[in-house]
């Protein structure tokens, strides 16, 4: 046995022997506030189980190593599993069923709904779907491949064009001048509020000037020199800070998920926090 493999095997020794003493010690911890001893022995085993697969994923700061691959391919094949069980009781069971037949909606214990025979459609691409399974008869599924990726497509189109264009150009038709009754009135009234005229109004006009800018900037037909290039040179800056302000958005997502497995470790495992 080479040297590698005997230290692998020692540091699978030991984590097992962590895992056994990290599940004793949780089961005592879970007993002592007046949990139940079989429910005090199956939680501290999940907890545990939970923080261990934690600290496998954490293991890829160091290196790719086996207990990450361990954890990554257990939580794939869950969340498929998990996610295949919902599908075949919320379309298939929910959806399918009460409109082919009222038998299996009984037996099932679903209502039955209005019989529908274009519902058997779904199911006969669903079939080919699976014959891709099938070494003769793979070249079947790509008609049902073909229909899911052009329909999805259609009907993202449309969702996208509505949400993200046609949403955010009316979005841009804002009044440069808010509740304008005036100079006297303006300077009367004038407040430095959120929902005061000014800030509306400075708020608007940033709007305007970015969009201005940042269309000006992906205008190649003309040279982009004097204002051109000076707006150009605004919009690369307000690209920049939406960009920025997108991915510092997504990061503070990634961080929220972190805080919370460390919460998790540090409260609910180790119990250091109260």
């Amino acid at each position: 046995m080479d040297r590698s493999r005997r230290i692998s095997l020692i540091i699978f020794a030991g984590i097992i022997i962590l895992f056994i003493l990290s599940w004793i010690i949780k089961s005592t911890t879970l007993l002592n506030v007046g949990t139940e001893s079989l429910l005090s022995i199956r939680d501290a085993f999940f907890i545990t189980f939970a923080a261990f697969l934690t600290l496998a994923i954490f293991s890829f700061l160091y290196k790719d190593n086996p207990y990450y691959k361990f954890a990554e391919h257990l939580f794939v094949g869950v969340s498929a599993a998990y996610w295949m069980c919902v599908g075949f009781w919320s379309t298939f069971v929910g959806n399918f069923i009460p409109k082919v037949s009222t038998t299996l909606s009984n037996f099932f214990e679903v209502p039955p709904k209005e019989f529908d025979i274009f519902y058997f459609i779904p199911l006969i691409l669903g079939l080919m779907l699976l014959m891709r399974l099938s070494p003769k008869g793979g070249w079947l599924s790509r008609w049902s491949l073909a229909f899911i990726v052009g329909t999805t497509a259609g009907l993202n189109l449309i969702r996208y064009l509505r949400t993200d264009f046609i949403t955010q150009v009316s979005n841009t038709f804002i009044p440069l001048l808010v509740d304008w009754n005036g100079i006297g009135p303006f300077f009367s009234d004038f407040s430095l509020s959120a929902s005061g005229q000014f800030v509306m109004t400075l708020g608007n006009w940033v709007i305007f000037i970015g969009v201005f800018s940042g269309l000006i900037y992906f205008f190649f037909s003309k040279e982009h020199k004097g204002f051109f290039g000076h707006a150009s040179r605004v919009g690369i800056w307000v690209l920049m800070i939406t960009f920025g302000a997108s991915f510092g958005y997504t990061v503070m997502g990634r961080v929220s998920l972190l805080v919370g497995r460390l919460t998790f470790l540090f409260k609910d495992w180790l119990g250091l926090i109260s």
